[in-house]
């Protein structure tokens, strides 16, 4: 099942998918970094979105 666009919120806020363009980009633009950084931040750490901060907070 693929993500509706049209509902934000929920779960998903705490998840990374690295597969959805849109949600790359935007996670990458709300943590100050580039899409490559974020991918791979969640292949080393996993896709929760305050894991993938820590990670990036510790590589700057």
């Amino acid at each position: 099942m693929s993500d509706d666009t049209s509902k934000s919120g929920g779960q998903d806020r705490q998840r990374i998918n690295v597969n959805q363009d849109y949600e790359l980009r935007d996670w990458a633009k709300s943590m100050n970094t580039t899409p490559e950084r974020v991918k791979e931040a969640v292949q080393a750490v996993g896709d929760r979105a305050d894991k993938v901060r820590e990670y990036l907070s510790e590589r700057k």
